[in-house]
């Protein structure tokens, strides 16, 4: 199926691994221009090369989203690259082991610090695009969610609260574009295999007696995530969904956040 995709232009942000590289090498597939954005210059070179090795063109911007200069010279080295930007996918973010702290032992700037990361660089970052995109009659703003947003645990209490603001802010935004052209659309990964979750499954295969990775990856999925798939969800699962989302054939859906998941989600 031809996505009608080539020659827009994307924004991927926190695109130097994991499930943002794999959307931009998705995209690029599909004929798109990327600006891979990241803090580690090799990474990101890494993944330039990659594209452009199968005939892709890619550029890179570089700077911490959290903070004012750096989000600065992401936009202004995103706008440089190809001469605008079509596409928006807002993957930044995340959580670290503070995040992983109990409901109560969590203090505010922690719950505050989730809340910069995960949600007002994907404002600061749609709010330097979309006036653009508004004005050319067409656009796609994704955010990168979170199953956390919908399924509340005790702990990643700061995560899964910004990434309920980002479901709200896709919504939101659906409505202020509205009849514009421009869409907004969010996706909820379940777990993702990826290399920062290798320590947990590591200690998850340790729990168990073994040394063996896929120990630890079996153990979760059948017994802490209890999902209906067999499988863990792997970055190409999500890039699937936003190459779709990002094209011309998904004009009718907007202000829209959908899961993908494994069927681990046990909220309607």
């Amino acid at each position: 199926m031809d996505l009608q995709l080539n020659d827009k232009r994307a924004l991927v942000t926190g695109s130097t691994s994991g499930i943002g590289a794999e959307i931009a090498r998705m995209l690029a597939q599909e004929g798109v221009k990327v600006v891979v954005h990241g803090r580690n210059r090799d990474r990101a070179q890494a993944v330039i090369d990659e594209i452009e090795a199968k005939g892709g063109h890619a550029a890179a911007a570089f700077g911490d989203l959290m903070t004012a200069d750096g989000a600065e010279a992401v936009i202004k080295a995103a706008e440089q690259a190809f001469g605008g930007i079509d596409i928006l996918v807002n993957n930044a973010g995340g959580s670290d082991s503070d995040n992983a702290s109990p409901w109560f032992e969590a203090s505010v700037e922690e719950w505050a610090a989730s809340y910069r990361r995960n949600t007002l660089p994907a404002v600061q970052l749609t709010q330097a695009f979309v006036p653009a995109m508004r004005e050319r009659g067409w656009g796609r703003v994704i955010q990168i969610s979170s199953r956390n947003a919908i399924q509340a645990y005790a702990e990643f209490g700061p995560y899964g609260a910004a990434k309920a603001a980002v479901n709200n802010l896709t919504l939101s935004l659906s409505k202020a574009l509205a009849g514009t052209g421009v869409t907004s659309n969010g996706i909820m990964p379940g777990l993702i295999a990826t290399p920062l979750a290798d320590p947990w499954f590591k200690e998850l295969a340790k729990q168990q007696g073994s040394d063996d990775l896929q120990v630890g990856k079996d153990f979760a999925v059948k017994n802490i995530i209890r999902q209906t798939v067999s499988r863990l969800g792997h970055p190409k699962d999500i890039a699937f969904a936003v190459c779709f989302v990002a094209s011309p054939l998904s004009d009718f859906m907007t202000g829209t956040t959908f899961r993908i998941d494994g069927g681990a989600t046990t909220t309607v």
